[in-house]
């Protein structure tokens, strides 16, 4: 069988597609069928005089999502959807579907997400599940060339590697356990077998938030290295992310061209090294007159492409009156883009002020927000790495910086364009006794961690390690504005179906 994917291969030959219909139109004599097989979508021209009776009664038959094989001739033409068309010769029905509950029209997003296993096969939706699974492809590759092997953590864990509060409590048998936040507890056990590990799973944080940038069960790629101090750790990171944008930009053009992602970006993050900066000094950008400077500026620039856009509006409007049909389907969608980009200025400039303010008003020793996250990279192209944050603020497991006990070895990876934290890491602390003290200090069952102290007691070393959360990747590479649309079925406060 073949697949809208390989087309190229079979320009000039006779072949059989099957899959659904994703768009259909007629024209008198004429069908044309936007066909997808999950690989791609063709569009299939169908002549009343070039198939049987028959056939063209199935056509006329055909609804949104209807399930069909189709025959035809592959030709290349640069104005269809991945540069080839099929002139069909023959048609076949397996399913006339009913009518179809999500159509070309504008849907509120409850709606779509209680359609979540329909919602899937539109043409953004197929392209950033192909998006995500690049991503994934490409974090095996990486850590696999590099000589970590991976290992998988426990889902039900006996213990809390990130505090209590936002942990989901289950019983196991008779004894109490959670759904993991993070496999790096037991990444390090596994990292001082192998050295070089990483685990890749679900997590879970009981969190009560509504945010763009949180899902209640997620996914984590989590590195554990033996022998890597926090410069390592860092480097690791940076080499990582960097491998994962090369290969999504050279193996994902038509799905980045599909949600209209604007690749100039991406492409800039692997120009470069990333900054790397300190958290006292990230704190002191907050606080600046730059950063206020860059505010106003900001104003300025989107009250001017506000005025811009709703000319562009205008102007287009009037010419979609005398233009051809499908000039007019540009018209609708450019309109559409215009409408998007425009709610999106406005939330920007409702925004900016309470950005302004946080800023302003940030205190050392506090942590960063979303507006804080999104204000650090604003000036920036690439992400940039924040290290050595308050201890306090800081997991229990974390090394304190030598120089200063109040600093944790600990860094984030903050991505551009507003995305926020996509890692986070620290150097390990690897005395018993401070460890010891952590314990007590965190007021932690020192029963239930013995496993865990029994990992400093035993040839320990200095190792590092850091997690990468794949929703938040998938969401900034393919320039979604929220994670619900990065894993095929979300799980988020009030959202458990379907």
């Amino acid at each position: 069988m073949v697949y809208i994917s390989n087309l190229s291969d079979h320009v000039d030959e006779e072949v059989t597609l099957k899959g659904w219909v994703y768009n259909y139109r007629s024209s008198g004599s004429l069908y044309f069928v936007e066909m997808r097989d999950g690989s791609g979508i063709c569009q299939c021209v169908v002549a009343q005089d070039a198939v049987s009776d028959e056939a063209w009664e199935q056509t006329e038959a055909l609804r949104q999502e209807s399930s069909l094989k189709i025959t035809g001739t592959v030709v290349e033409d640069e104005r269809s959807i991945g540069g080839h068309e099929l002139q069909v010769t023959d048609l076949e029905i397996y399913q006339v579907a009913e009518d179809y509950p999500i159509t070309p029209k504008e849907h509120g997003v409850d709606f779509l997400m209680e359609n979540r296993h329909l919602w899937l096969r539109s043409k953004r939706q197929w392209a950033a599940m192909r998006v995500r699974n690049e991503i994934i492809y490409a974090i095996h590759t990486f850590f696999q060339e590099r000589g970590f092997i991976q290992m998988d953590a426990p889902i039900f864990t006996g213990n809390a590697a990130e505090g209590t509060t936002n942990l989901f409590e289950t019983e196991y048998f008779d004894d109490q356990a959670y759904l993991t936040q993070s496999g790096q507890l037991y990444g390090e056990a596994m990292a001082m077998a192998h050295g070089l590990i990483y685990t890749f799973g679900p997590t879970f944080r009981a969190e009560k938030s509504k945010t763009r940038r949180h899902l209640t069960e997620f996914w984590m790629i989590e590195p554990e290295m033996a022998f890597y101090d926090l410069v390592d750790n860092m480097d690791l990171a940076e080499d990582f992310v960097t491998f994962i944008v090369k290969r999504v930009l050279d193996r994902c053009p038509k799905e980045l061209n599909a949600l209209e992602r604007d690749t100039e970006k991406l492409r800039k993050t692997v120009e470069g090294e990333f900054p790397r900066i300190s958290y006292t000094e990230a704190v002191e950008q907050l606080k600046s007159d730059d950063m206020a400077a860059m505010l106003d500026q900001m104003v300025e620039d989107r009250k001017q492409e506000i005025e811009e856009l709703k000319e562009e509006r205008e102007e287009i409007k009037k010419e979609k009156g005398q233009a051809k049909k499908w000039r007019k389907a540009q018209i609708d969608q450019r309109v559409k883009e215009i409408g998007n980009r425009l709610d999106q200025i406005e939330e920007d400039l409702r925004n900016i002020p309470d950005w302004r303010e946080s800023a302003l008003n940030f205190e050392w020793g506090e942590d960063f927000g979303g507006s804080d996250e999104t204000l650090l990279t604003m000036k920036y192209d690439t992400p940039i790495l924040v290290h050595r944050f308050p201890a306090d603020i800081k997991a229990f497991y974390m090394k304190r910086d030598p120089e200063d006990e109040k600093l944790a070895m600990a860094c984030d990876m903050l991505a551009p364009e507003g995305y926020g934290e996509i890692i986070g890491g620290s150097e390990r602390e690897d005395d018993l006794e401070t460890i010891q003290k952590r314990v007590e200090e965190h007021n932690l069952p020192e029963d239930i961690f013995q496993w865990y102290l029994d990992l400093r007691q035993y040839g320990s070393v200095p190792h590092s390690g850091f997690g990468l959360g794949l929703e938040r990747t998938v969401a900034w590479l393919c320039g979604l504005d929220h994670v619900r649309e990065t894993i095929p079925f979300p799980r988020m406060m009030g959202r458990l179906s379907p």
